[in-house]
């Protein structure tokens, strides 16, 4: 990575090249020892309990820096759950005949998160990739069917991975350039904030309703500013949550079910977008 700062640091050594220099020193029981190991190249010691407030850091910088490098401006996040199957593709996760025929019934919406990312990368294309870029958490399913529509449109996309038992690479649409990978949900969860500029939360399951309930926590507590916030969905949304009820129990305001829209297709859901955004 290449970035503006080092302009100002030509007339000192380089890390890399110290990296490089250490590798290459005698080999003694001196230079194996783990004390010898320069700080920043000896993953022990990065990987270490003590270290977990740096790796934080890290996983925060990188990121940022490197979509600052690309110009990326502002996003469109996806969300929606990984079990989700192309039509006429395998519902791989289900356990029983009832859950794999609820999958195939949700496959729909894989067509549609795939439709309302190519209709965001259209835009952002005439942009150069800058403005309302696709991102997704780079997995299968729903987050699959966004980064395939960025690439139908002949646009960019992001991905931001995260390290788990399963779902462990990212999906062949991610722009290789913009695909992260990270080992914090917390710090993942800021990346997919920071540049939002509209919100799309598809069917799901513990991931997306976490991801769903933070996004919305925050815009309601004026933390992060209002946007379009798109339930892809009605029917399955209204099934799985009854936020009417929250209203009418008192424990949000009824003012709080304006922080969203339920919508069903591409088209309703970026014509909402773009009526915003006033494009």
């Amino acid at each position: 990575m290449v970035f503006e700062i080092r302009k100002h640091w030509k007339s000192l050594v380089h890390s890399t090249e110290d990296v490089k220099k250490a590798h290459q020193v005698p080999d003694t029981p001196q230079t194996r020892a783990p004390a010898y190991r320069l700080a920043f190249d000896d993953t022990d010691f990065l990987t270490s309990e003590e270290l977990r407030p740096v790796r934080l850091q890290l996983e925060l910088l990188k990121p940022e820096l490197m979509l600052r490098e690309a110009g990326i401006e502002s996003t469109v996040v996806l969300f929606g759950g990984a079990r989700i199957p192309e039509p006429g593709g395998e519902a791989w996760a289900a356990k029983n005949d009832t859950q794999k025929n609820n999958l195939e019934a949700l496959s729909n919406y894989y067509n549609e998160a795939r439709e309302f990312a190519r209709l965001s990368s259209e835009y952002s294309k005439t942009t150069g990739c800058k403005e309302m870029v696709v991102v997704t958490g780079g997995g299968p399913g729903v987050m699959e069917a966004g980064n395939r529509g960025a690439l139908d449109a002949g646009s960019c996309s992001i991905g931001l991975n995260i390290v788990l038992p399963h779902e462990q690479a990212p999906n062949e649409y991610v722009t290789p350039e913009l695909c992260f990978n990270f080992h914090y949900f917390a710090v993942r969860k800021m990346h997919f904030l920071m540049r939002a500029k509209a919100i799309a939360v598809f069917p799901g399951g513990f991931g997306t309703l976490d991801e769903m309930f933070e996004s919305l926590t925050l815009i309601q507590t004026d933390r992060m500013e209002p946007l379009p916030f798109l339930l892809f969905g009605k029917e399955f949304w209204t099934k799985i949550l009854n936020l009417d009820e929250l209203a009418r129990q008192g424990t949000i305001s009824p003012d709080d079910l304006k922080l969203f829209h339920y919508v069903d297709t591409a088209s309703e859901g970026w014509e909402i977008v773009s009526k915003h955004h006033g494009f």
